[in-house]
């Protein structure tokens, strides 16, 4: 039997809908390459009553011609004729679905953004179909599917048209763990250890189809060099496709991940508006919303702030890899990932990445440190003046009157924590008490690839030691169909 991996959430979901006795309208998105069209046909593993994929990039003409050809697929003996318009296309759907014996009829559009051609009526003639007849049915499953971000969010999930409050589920398909993805090369018979899958996450994040790359035999430093660094790589020029098929107006989009990029602590609005030269509008806002909403940043609090000093951090893997190396590399440059090794760039890249895996997976931190049950708040905490500062990568702030003061750190051994890092700790633990005036017990946590050298000079200090195995959480999530 073949592995479905992870997604257990979502189609338990879907399952609801496919039994919930009346009419649904399921809308599904996230970032491009995640598997969002894999998951549907793993949750309706039947023929669908009525399935077709819009054209990227074809005007309205195309579009309603390939509409209409799937419909025709379906009915051979109709003799149906081609509609004028979306209103026509989707009376034709409608007159195919009364048809069918099936006592749920589902209907998916994939690329559902890419049919809204400009001028086309499609939006209209979607409400109507909905509004007027599905939506008063109790048999019909409506499943709308896109990459383009912007789109979905803004045109259907909070439409404020016809289609407002018409949404009946709204599911979100993340990037794989880095549980999921050590399951997703098992399933291929490709067996590295879990350092190695750490590096391919660092420059892949949790995408299946680049996962779907990776070579049996070869390892992460092969495999990153051969998806990301040679001429006809997958990923040596993904990004410019990335932008340009998720937004409209992709240009403002990249100038702020480009700014985002440039301070890994993270960034405020305002300084971002600054570095672009964007205004200080909705528009902005409502794109900061749809990187956000697309996985490429977060947007959070530092500890004790107030909402104005929101910091906005890049969190999208292959994003912040490509803008490390591969940016100024020419379209035929060769180069290679070798080359980067034990390089002051290399060891900046290294760290930043290896903290954003950690803040990805602050639920399988919560577990491992047994307080996955405790209510508590994730953020980050700086501080600096004059005379002194101090950074804590990750601060878990617990209902049970305790914090967690994580240090994050990427090694090729067990971390030595030195006489000189040991007072440099001792400073930051009083100085984040002194000035946050916090009365909660702190416990100092270092979440690293192999754990604290024990015998190092400052390892008493360390209340929890976490390593890579920690962030590999094993959970309910590969199913068999």
């Amino acid at each position: 039997m073949k592995q479905f991996i992870g997604r257990k959430k979502e189609l338990d979901l879907l399952k609801t809908v496919i039994n919930s006795g009346r009419s649904e309208f399921v809308a599904v998105y996230g970032r491009r390459r995640v598997g969002k069209t894999f998951f549907i046909r793993q949750a309706f593993p039947g023929d669908f009553t009525y399935h077709v994929t819009a054209l990227s990039k074809a005007g309205f003409s195309m579009q309603l011609a390939n509409f209409y050809i799937e419909l025709v697929k379906l009915n051979p003996d109709d003799q149906l004729k081609p509609p004028s318009d979306w209103l026509e296309a989707f009376e034709m759907l409608k007159s195919h679905l009364e048809k069918s014996p099936t006592p749920r009829k589902v209907v998916f559009l994939d690329e559902l953004p890419w049919f809204d051609t400009q001028n086309s009526g499609f939006i209209p003639a979607l409400e109507h179909f909905w509004n007027h007849w599905a939506s008063a049915r109790k048999d019909i499953i409506l499943v709308v599917c896109g990459s383009a971000a912007s789109w979905m969010i803004n045109r259907l999930i909070n439409d404020k048209g016809g289609l407002h409050n018409r949404v009946t589920k709204r599911i979100k398909i993340y990037p794989f763990t880095l549980e999921e993805c050590e399951l997703f090369l098992r399933s291929g018979e490709i067996l590295l250890d879990r350092y190695q899958i750490i590096q391919l996450y660092m420059a892949l994040g949790g995408i299946p189809f680049y996962w779907d790359q990776v070579l049996k035999g070869k390892s992460a430093v092969q495999n990153i060099n051969d998806i990301c660094f040679t001429v006809t790589g997958l990923l040596r020029n993904e990004f410019t496709n990335l932008f340009r098929s998720l937004f409209d107006n992709y240009q403002k989009h990249e100038a702020i991940i480009i700014a985002i990029a440039s301070k890994a602590t993270g960034i405020t609005r305002d300084d971002i508006l600054r570095l672009t030269g964007l205004p200080n509008a909705g528009s902005s806002t409502r794109i900061l919303q749809e990187l956000e909403e697309s996985g490429f940043l977060s947007k959070y609090l530092p500890f004790g702030k107030k909402i104005r000093n929101s910091l906005y951090q890049l969190t999208d893997h292959y994003t912040l890899f490509y803008l490390r190396f591969l940016r100024g590399l020419g379209k035929n440059e060769s180069a290679s990932w070798i080359t980067y090794f034990d390089t002051p760039l290399f060891r900046t890249w290294s760290g930043y990445a290896f903290e954003t895996i950690c803040l990805n997976h602050t639920s399988q931190i919560k577990h491992s440190l047994g307080i996955s049950g405790v209510q508590t708040s994730v953020s980050s905490w700086r501080y600096a003046d004059k005379k002194k500062g101090a950074q804590i990568d990750l601060v878990i702030d617990r209902r049970d009157q305790t914090i967690n003061i994580c240090e994050i750190k990427f090694s090729v051994s067990p971390f030595r924590i030195d006489k000189k890092y040991q007072k440099v700790l001792q400073n930051k633990i009083s100085l984040f008490r002194e000035e946050t005036e916090t009365r909660k017990a702190l416990f100092l946590t270092f979440i690293t690839t192999f754990g604290i050298d024990r015998n190092s000079a400052g390892a008493g200090l360390v209340q929890n030691s976490l390593t890579m195995d920690n962030l590999f959480v094993q959970n309910d999530s590969v199913l068999n169909t």
